[in-house]
């Protein structure tokens, strides 16, 4: 996770949560393998107009109730010298549904390859230099896992993989390349071979350049989707830009995003969107408030009014703006708790919804609107082993 701090409690809170998920108990380590993990799990009440009686002139509105599990996880992971300063390197990590019960073995960030004084090279499955740029501007203390994540405007995140639209999931089939930091800069690239879609010649590239030094964090990251949607006779292809910085202050840090999505709708009209976020992370004595705003523009190109492409729209009223607060308590160097609100404020044309812990909406068909508004409260704890 690339985000830092100068001020005593955002260091402590990096600790937590980009330290010690590399950290085990001695008696879990054996011939360098270790074993880590995480529990998350909140309480959270959740709204938003959904399909009902009464649909679609006056649609329920319920108060839900609900026990999440926020991407709890637990891995293994290890390295090995095999010389001239290089180490052969492995992670298997998996999701458990700690409120229910299950989970998918290696179905988070898991690899095999090689790392040293020349970079990072790895194989597998993992997440691409365009979900590196989140923390700069993102909710880091809530550790983005939750309703509360930044990634539900920004990258159409709940949309999952390329070949729905979304530019936040793991990419399957992966190759990535990471340098070496030089003087605070560092640079990334990945490509996905696209397996399985229907069409020829698809892939995914994303490609990142980042800046940590001092106070100042800086990123920008490029993804295309080459002809992951659509079809054989007429395939589809996505791009998005994203441009990010953050600054740490004495006591507080902000962080700002400004974000390009480009869709095919057919192979020759798109629709796009532009997003702008700003967000505030304030050391509050014994914890942490984090506050974000982002907008997401109407959707324009040259696509008909009323396509639409997960949340995004073509045409008037299209627009969204996702506002949320949350306050972060560092219980110990293991365990925090959090507590937020978050709201998804639609335009009466627009579709979008939280990236975590999906709440399903209704929105009527382009130009009469009346779409849903998610909302939530929650209160959660994270314990890190």
């Amino acid at each position: 996770m690339r985000w830092f701090s100068n001020a005593m409690r955002l260091e402590l809170l990096a600790a937590v949560i980009a330290g010690l998920l590399a950290a085990a108990p001695a008696q879990a380590q054996t011939a360098g393998v270790v074993l880590y993990g995480r529990v998350n799990l909140n309480m959270e009440v959740v709204n938003g107009k959904q399909p009902g009686a009464g649909c679609p002139d006056r649609c329920p509105n319920p108060n839900l109730f609900r026990v999440s599990s926020n991407s709890s996880m637990f891995g293994l992971r290890g390295s090995e010298p095999v010389g001239a300063g290089t180490s052969a390197i492995f992670q298997i990590e998996s999701n458990v549904q700690v409120d229910t019960g299950g989970g998918v073995l290696a179905s988070r960030e898991s690899f095999i390859g090689l790392q040293g004084p020349w970079g990072t090279f790895k194989l597998g499955n993992f997440l691409s230099p365009y979900d590196d740029i989140l923390p700069i501007f993102g909710n880091a203390p809530t550790l983005t896992s939750s309703i509360l994540s930044t990634a539900a405007l920004w990258a159409q995140g709940f949309l999952g993989p390329p070949s729905a639209g979304g530019f936040d999931a793991r990419i399957h089939n992966s190759v990535r390349y990471d340098t070496p930091a030089l003087s605070g800069a560092s640079g990334s690239v990945q490509f996905g071979t696209a397996e399985g879609t229907p069409t020829d010649h698809s892939y995914v590239l994303s490609v990142g350049g980042f800046y940590n030094n001092g106070p100042l964090q800086l990123g920008t990251v490029y993804q295309l989707h080459n002809k992951i949607r659509g079809t054989a006779a007429a395939p589809l292809t996505d791009t998005a830009l994203s441009i990010a910085g953050g600054y740490q202050f004495e006591s507080f840090r902000l962080g700002g995003v400004y974000e390009r999505l480009r869709y095919d709708v057919t192979p020759s009209t798109d629709l796009k969107r532009d997003f702008w976020g700003v967000s505030a992370t304030i050391d509050a004595g014994p914890g942490l408030i984090y506050a974000f705003v982002g907008r997401a523009g109407d959707g324009t190109g040259s696509a008909v009014n009323g396509s639409r492409i997960g949340g995004l729209t073509k045409g008037a009223s299209t627009g969204s703006t996702q506002w949320e607060v949350s306050y972060t308590y560092v219980v110990s160097a293991r365990t925090l708790f959090y507590a937020g609100y978050v709201r998804i404020e639609n335009e009466s044309n627009a579709a979008y919804t939280f990236n975590i812990n999906l709440y399903p909406i209704l929105c009527d068909r382009y130009p009469n609107g009346a779409c849903g508004k998610p909302a939530g409260f929650l209160v959660g704890a994270a314990h890190f082993f």
